[in-house]
């Protein structure tokens, strides 16, 4: 049941054709395996080869982030020798 236009609860019915307008807009896409802390002398250190040390364990999810804002968690899959992000979950954002 459709309410009367301008009600706050107005069932809205959108498409991607109404999204046109955003499609170009730059969002920075960031997936965090795990965090390392160590001091700039160590960092300066590190060669090709070395083994950083994460904060996870292997198999747990990766956090995935859109300009900042922790959007969904997911695993590391491999698709034609590249890296790559599945989602398997997305976190609602608390208003």
């Amino acid at each position: 049941m459709d309410l009367p236009t301008g009600s706050k609860t107005e069932n809205v019915h959108r498409n991607a054709a109404d999204l046109e307008a955003v499609f170009d807009v730059p969002v920075r896409v960031s997936a965090i395996l795990g965090r390392a802390k160590m001091p700039v002398s160590e960092l300066l250190e590190l060669d090709v080869g070395n083994v950083l040390e994460l904060d996870r364990k292997v198999g747990e999810a990766v956090d995935i982030y859109v300009n900042a804002r922790l959007v969904a968690r997911g695993e590391v899959v491999l698709v034609e020798d590249k890296l790559g992000v599945t989602m398997t979950e997305v976190i609602k954002s608390e208003k």
